[in-house]
């Protein structure tokens, strides 16, 4: 069993209150857990209403299987979501 997690650090420079931010972070977190069934968090920044901090968990039997998840996750934050601008991520894997 191999757990994969993924940190990812958000800008919203167009957003301007702590409610506008609320709205597209849960976007993101109901999209992205439909979509490939992981759990998923806002983990930090949560009083800041331009930044955020999202934790993903991927659960596998294979490595390879849950890193993709995750990179597939970080592709689709990025290509679904223009006025996001992605600060950083980084995926660690525990055997």
């Amino acid at each position: 069993m191999n757990v994969s997690v993924c940190r990812i650090e958000l800008r919203l420079p167009e957003n301007h209150s702590l409610k506008g931010k609320r709205q597209v972070i849960h976007s993101i977190i109901t999209r992205v857990k439909n979509k490939f069934n992981v759990s998923i968090a806002e983990v930090d920044s949560q009083n800041l209403w331009q930044l955020a901090t999202i934790g993903i968990a991927c659960v596998s039997n294979q490595r390879r299987h849950s890193d993709e998840t995750l990179s597939n996750i970080v592709k689709f934050i990025v290509q679904n979501y223009p006025d996001v601008e992605m600060l950083g991520s980084e995926i660690e894997t525990f055997p």
